[in-house]
């Protein structure tokens, strides 16, 4: 099997190119000009940023993107899927203000944004790969009604699968709330009966009759209950929460899972930027210092060769003082000349995802770098 090419560039600039004029032509190296774009919806997948966080890839980035998409005469729109956890982008509505007040409004990035699986997160495709983890992944209707998908990433740290990079950007960014359920646990949805007032919501949602009200508590028949996650999805007090016993290693190959059923049959092409690399998650309200300095952007049509360079370019570079990671290696001087992100969340196993991955054909692990 021949090695992936995965192009990559600095972000040193000068007057004669700046930062987004690099971008484009990373792209165009790369070969995004291959794709036939005309008159075709084109989903460019990117982390809007959770309200708080200042870590996620500037607005300025996802113009350069989608106008070249518009050059190419293509349709392009913004998109992300609703998250599982409480937050301000757990439905549509949070979701767009919280995207527009980050920037991403169609003023600023020149497309528009459509939130991936609908107002409460219950817009989903199953989409069948008959994996070893998922039969049927659920996937956003408003991603998989594209024609072109492309990943646009902010490569940094993540405290449950060691690094989010292109992989977990389409895997469990794409999934609907309940595909997040899916890949996050093997178990089902739990009542916390503090917080349920019960409205019924979940009962009129669910499918399998595992839902009653009790003493106004809702109750949940694990033997009937299929853990499709539609009840978390509809509760108005967060009262159904998500059991997150699943395994690292678990988690990390659905998500290779996912990323398959997004990606497969259609064109796709992927950018990830490694700047900004915070320990943890977008997802969370607040970044803490990066843990190393920032590296480049990268392209490339293998989303799998894409997240082992931009991992290995990351190991190369040395540590942040005063970041979680400067901090770990002090406490524990045998983590120095390690992985950093297994470093940063030692209980992180992000090579699972990688092999999982390369063994049900999602791209390769062996790549080319070609430096533009």
């Amino acid at each position: 099997m021949s090695e992936s090419k995965v192009y990559f560039t600095t972000f040193k600039a000068t007057y004669r190119e700046n930062l987004l004029q690099k971008l484009h032509r990373l792209m165009k190296e790369a070969g995004i000009e291959k794709i036939d774009f005309s008159d075709k919806y084109a989903a460019i997948k990117l982390h809007f940023g959770e309200y708080g966080n200042l870590a996620f890839l500037r607005p300025n980035y996802a113009k350069v993107v989608a106008d070249y998409v518009k050059e190419l005469g293509g349709k392009p729109y913004l998109t992300d899927c609703n998250t599982l956890y409480v937050g301000s982008r757990k439905n549509a509505l949070d979701h767009l203000e919280t995207a527009y007040m980050n920037g991403f409004s169609p003023l600023q990035t020149g497309c528009h944004v459509i939130i991936g699986d609908g107002l409460k997160g219950t817009d989903e495709v199953l989409v069948p790969i008959n994996g070893e983890y998922v039969k049927e992944a659920k996937i956003g209707q408003a991603i998989m009604d594209a024609d072109i998908f492309i990943s646009l990433t902010h490569f940094k740290g993540h405290e449950a699968t060691g690094f989010g990079g292109a992989l977990k950007n389409i895997g469990m960014g794409c999934g609907s709330r309940a595909g997040k359920m899916e890949q996050h646990s093997q178990g089902k949805p739990v009542v916390s009966e503090p917080e349920c007032i019960g409205c019924g919501a979940c009962l009129k949602i669910c499918a399998h009759d595992a839902l009653t009200i009790t003493d106004r508590k809702a109750k949940i028949d694990e033997n009937k209950c299929v853990g499709c996650g539609r009840c978390l999805a509809v509760c108005p007090k967060d009262a159904i929460q998500n059991d997150w016993g699943a395994s690292i290693p678990d988690l990390n190959r659905r998500m290779a899972e996912y990323s398959l059923a997004v990606t497969k049959g259609r064109p796709c092409f992927h950018i990830s930027l490694i700047c900004d690399v915070s320990p943890n998650c977008d997802c969370h309200s607040e970044n803490d210092i990066p843990i190393i300095p920032d590296v480049g952007m990268l392209a490339s049509f293998d989303p799998v060769a894409l997240d082992v360079a931009c991992a290995d370019l990351s190991n190369k570079m040395p540590v942040i003082a005063g970041s979680i990671l400067d901090d770990n290696i002090k406490e524990d001087a045998r983590h120095e000349g390690g992985d950093h992100f297994c470093m940063t969340h030692p209980e992180t196993d992000w090579e699972s995802c990688i092999e999982h991955a390369v063994k049900i054909g999602l791209g390769e692990r062996d790549y080319e770098l070609i430096r533009i």
